[in-house]
């Protein structure tokens, strides 16, 4: 396992001196996992170690829009007043594709009373590592993320295709793990794999996954805070690269009808601290009871949570039967086809993946959003249901159908309020909201198609 580096304010100094930088990109991830922030010259990063950005610019929709009144305004102040932001010395890494030697580091968000602000992405997984750790436990996760490389599409009204490869043909059928349909875009990867090593992003396999120019890549498992920063900074470094090569790479969850959707797996275990053993297993080998527990917590408040790893529309067209995603939260072992999986592993390596992430989920609320279910488990010792050892495809649907419903799902449950911030849930349910009603307002070609002259 790889550990997540630790550094100080010295250590960060020196090493920006040694990579010569002479501008830092000051970041902070929003809801939405977009890098807000400004960029500082390298001597005005080291004097102020932080900056000021009103509290709002942590807590907008994917529009850039705010709420205009509401509860919104009783957790964030409706004066637009500053955080505070401090630099994460641990997150910093070069970017590759500047011109200069360019730095970028990811800020945490403070009040003036050096509180962290509760509605800030990275602040919701603290809280809820800060629960593990109170516990004398340490929470183990790695994602698997997938995308789809297309065509630049500059129309939002033209559908987006596949990208043409080496070959001078774009794909036009699936090629799941196929070798040869990934080297048609060998010269992208290659690039993707030299930024990812010089920014020492802990990635592993690349894979092509089902859909026409759809891919997936796979982190090597760590500690949550550091591995959701990796995540953030993987999306936007493919993105980065595909513009290179005159082509795009999405994270929306269904960009393209008819092919597969996009998801974030996120395998997880626990590990105590004390004797540094994965919990999920008993001395013999045997799965033990909080990995029952845990698996519990995950049915039990995985629906309600939905709104948190589904945060758009598009999310929902996903989580549909036939479209290789889950529709409920069964668990089974080296089972593909439920919500909750357990892969074949030793008993050292035993762990739970959530397979119903979609990969448009911010990687911080994604990964404090199923940790929170597994934690409520083993607090209040939830049985799972039996192992689904069938196609849960088959099953009735568990999981909300729409942004709407499961937005009605969240603000009913309590407990997961209680674990993620009744702040931070209160902020994410009005940005959602907004969001919700801006879809609403807009006519979809199949609303034209098949009402404009049958009703």
């Amino acid at each position: 396992m790889t550990e997540n580096k630790t550094m100080t304010f010295n250590d960060l100094e020196q090493w920006l001196n040694e990579r010569r930088v002479t501008e830092v990109e000051c970041l902070v991830p929003d809801l939405t996992g977009v890098a807000r922030g400004k960029i500082l010259p390298r001597g005005k990063f080291t004097e102020d170690r932080g900056m000021r950005l009103p509290q709002a610019i942590v807590a907008m929709g994917v529009t850039g829009e705010f709420p205009e009144s509401g509860p919104y305004y009783d957790v964030v102040d409706p004066t637009d007043k500053d955080m505070q932001l401090r630099p994460d010395p641990s997150s910093v890494r070069i970017v590759p594709w500047a011109t200069d030697p360019t730095a970028q580091v990811i800020h945490d968000c403070f009040d003036h009373e050096g509180k962290l602000v509760p509605f800030a992405p990275r602040s919701v997984l603290r809280r809820v590592c800060d629960l593990f750790a109170a516990e004398g436990l340490q929470p183990i996760v790695a994602p698997e993320l997938e995308f789809y490389l297309t065509a630049r599409n500059t129309d939002p009204n033209t559908l987006l295709r596949p990208p043409i490869g080496r070959s001078g043909r774009a794909e036009t059928s699936r090629q799941a793990y196929s070798i040869d349909a990934v080297n048609e875009f060998d010269p992208l990867f290659e690039e993707i794999y030299d930024y990812s090593d010089k920014m020492e992003l802990n990635v592993d396999t690349l894979i092509h996954e089902v859909g026409a120019g759809q891919m997936e890549i796979n982190f090597f498992h760590n500690k949550p805070l550091g591995l959701a920063d990796e995540v953030f900074f993987f999306k936007r470094t493919v993105r980065e690269a595909a513009l290179r090569h005159d082509m795009y790479a999405t994270f929306m969850a269904k960009p393209i009808a008819g092919e597969p959707g996009s998801a974030m797996h996120v395998h997880q275990s626990l590990i105590d601290v004390a004797t540094g053993k994965n919990v999920f297993s008993n001395e013999d080998g045997t799965p033990s009871e909080s990995f029952m527990h845990y698996i519990g917590g995950l049915q039990r408040y995985i629906p309600a949570a939905m709104v948190l790893v589904a945060p758009y529309v598009n999310s929902y067209r996903r989580l549909s039967r036939n479209t290789a995603a889950p529709i409920n939260i069964e668990w089974g072992y080296d089972n593909r086809t439920v919500g909750i999986r357990s892969p074949i592993s030793s008993p050292a390596a035993r762990r739970v993946e959530n397979r119903v992430i979609g990969a448009d989920a911010n990687p911080y609320v994604a990964m404090a959003m199923t940790l929170a279910c597994g934690y409520l488990g083993l607090k209040n010792k939830i049985k799972p249901k039996p192992e689904m050892r069938g196609d849960a495809y088959l099953s009735p649907y568990a999981l909300p159908r729409s942004l709407g419903e499961a937005l009605d799902w969240l603000r009913k449950e309590s407990d997961l309020h209680e674990v993620l911030g009744k702040e931070f849930i209160t902020v994410y349910s009005e940005i959602k909201e907004l969001e919700f009603d801006e879809f609403i307002k807009v006519i979809s070609p199949w609303e034209r198609e098949h009402l404009l002259l049958h009703v």
